[in-house]
């Protein structure tokens, strides 16, 4: 735990504890209603409903969260992508908008959480026990006078995980939920990328809860603490099987280094009967608050919420975009993920041209660059002869040596380029469109595979222990590759790219980015190739359906 910042040190002024109630801009707006949890802690939440007469009950909209009740705006970073006019000035950060929702019959909450700006308690960073605080509220606001009994949740990252954490308890008033974009794995896709720290946004992440006026969890104290899996990372694991709240689960491709990978695996083993997942390539606040998706939204709730609107079940169990390029795709449905019909192709890496070849190189070849240096690396390209589709994971198979050190910090990108070899940029981590097609990542002495999850397109990491390298013997390594969808041309390339530091780093301070600095790189990496070395892409290749 550490000491708090207080409330009014923050960086817009607070409006304080003190309860409120009025009416304006259409809303009857009441601020800091005191909720006690079960332990009789009490938090602060505020209630938006429409400003007039009810001759019926409201179905809610929750969304929880640590960023302040009070943190509005109608915009956010100008990079994001959201559009003057989306949204009203009420809107909290990653939060549905109350104007728009109050517009169409609903009551909007949002909730400052245990021990969060003036809430009492000590703040705590998810597990159990935050899962808990959200029950309770959600128990109070199914029996309020003025709701229907019926509460449905919706919010981006934070605002996504909380989600999953209650909705595997089961409230009876949890009538559906909206996850839109959030890591469920708090080891490998917050905190330990392929067991390297992650350096840039967990400081960022831990600042941002730290405004209380009781202690707060230390994130990134514990996090640094805590480098291979343990107990205080089952703390923070989530009931996926117990969950059968209806669900509208949104992935993307363009988060790699945060939310793609586990809003997939979501999906994948939550148990509601009624689950649709919408998987996109887009910048994330700019997709969640483009009015199309709202109404897309709307429909989910009038009918789980309302009972008004029947529409949602005729949708497809899945809509994923295939890309082009940033701004260029096709969406499709489907019936399943991962897809059934994908074959998973092996391309075998030739140091000796550079290139990936459908068969094995008979000569062993090497490829070296020093991990020091961030303008050096290893390339390899394959060109397609044909169009082809690549939905789902990869998984790159690797012997690498490291010449001087014992261990080595892998940075994997795969690109698309075009016929004259230009690289095709992506939608990328919320506020960039010159990104990769995927990325991966290995520390070399995590290699030790989880038998028992991984997959032959999907190797899984234990990270229980290390297993240092010895200097100039090689050593197969199998790196995650996160899930894309993407298509090529025949003429065009997919590129591996292979160095020793972040393939993305650049971006202006200001943007939420991830970065990692604290490595374990010394002098040349090798990887070899060829002969009894069987470096090779694992690609999946997903034929048109039917």
């Amino acid at each position: 735990m550490r000491d708090p910042v207080p409330p009014e040190r923050w960086t817009k002024p607070h409006p304080g504890r003190a309860h409120e109630l009025k009416r304006q801009d259409g809303l009857s707006i009441e601020r800091n209603v005191a909720v006690p949890l079960r332990d009789g802690t009490r938090i602060l939440i505020d209630t938006y409903k429409p400003d007039r007469d009810l001759d019926d009950e409201l179905p809610v909209i929750l969304g929880w969260g640590p960023y302040g009740k009070h943190n509005q705006s109608s915009n956010l970073f100008p990079e994001a992508g959201v559009e003057d006019g989306w949204n009203s000035p009420y809107t909290g950060f990653e939060a549905p908008d109350p104007i728009y929702w109050c517009n169409h019959g609903y009551a909007v909450v949002y909730a400052d959480p245990r021990g969060a700006y003036y809430s009492e308690g000590e703040f705590r960073h998810n597990g159990v026990g935050e899962g808990e605080d959200c029950y309770d509220l959600i128990e109070w606001l199914g029996t309020q006078p003025w709701s229907n009994g019926k509460i449905g949740m919706s919010g981006v990252s934070y605002l996504a995980g909380i989600q999953y954490l209650v909705a595997s308890q089961r409230p009876p008033h949890l009538a559906a939920i909206n996850p839109w974009e959030c890591f469920t794995d708090w080891y490998r896709e917050f905190a330990y990328h392929g067991g390297i720290p992650e350096t840039n946004f967990i400081p960022r992440a831990g600042s941002a809860i730290a405004n209380s006026t009781n202690r707060v969890e230390d994130t990134l104290a514990n996090v640094r603490a805590h480098p291979l899996w343990d107990a205080y990372w089952e703390s923070k694991t989530l009931d996926f099987e117990n969950i059968v709240t209806p669900a509208f689960i949104v992935a993307s491709w363009s988060d790699h280094g945060l939310h793609s990978r586990g809003s997939l695996e979501a999906y994948t083993r939550i148990k509601s009967k009624h689950k649709y997942l919408l998987v996109h390539g887009r910048k994330k606040w700019s997709h969640y608050y483009t009015p199309a998706n709202v109404e897309r939204l709307r429909q989910f709730f009038d009918h789980f919420l309302r009972g008004t609107d029947d529409s949602v079940l005729a949708w497809p169990p899945i809509s994923l975009e295939v890309r082009r390029s940033a701004y260029e795709w096709t969406q499709r449905s489907e019936k399943e993920w991962p897809l059934a019909r994908t074959r998973y192709v092996p391309l075998y890496l030739d140091a000796g041209s550079g290139s990936l070849q459908a068969e094995p190189a008979s000569a062993e070849s090497v490829a070296r660059y020093d991990s020091e240096n961030k303008d050096n690396s290893a390339i390899f390209d394959y060109t397609f002869p044909e169009a082809t589709e690549l939905t789902g994971p990869m998984k790159l198979r690797l012997w690498v040596e490291a010449e001087s050190a014992t261990d080595m910090d892998l940075f994997v990108a795969i690109q698309k380029t075009d016929t004259s070899g230009q690289v095709v940029p992506f939608m990328f981590y919320a506020c960039f469109d010159n990104g990769p097609v995927a990325l991966g990542w290995l520390r070399a002495s995590h290699r030790a595979l989880d038998e028992t999850r991984s997959t032959p397109e999907r190797p899984v990491h234990s990270h229980l222990r290390e297993d240092m390298l010895t200097p100039g013997v090689p050593v197969a390594v199998d790196i995650e590759i996160w899930p894309s969808s993407t298509c090529f041309d025949a003429g065009e390339h997919l590129r591996v790219v292979i160095k020793g530091s972040d393939i993305y780093a650049e971006s202006p301070p200001h943007l939420p980015f991830a970065r990692h600095t604290d490595l374990r790189n010394r002098g040349v990496h090798i990887i070899h190739t060829g002969g009894a070395f069987d470096s090779h892409l694992l690609i999946p290749v997903t034929p048109p359906a039917g």
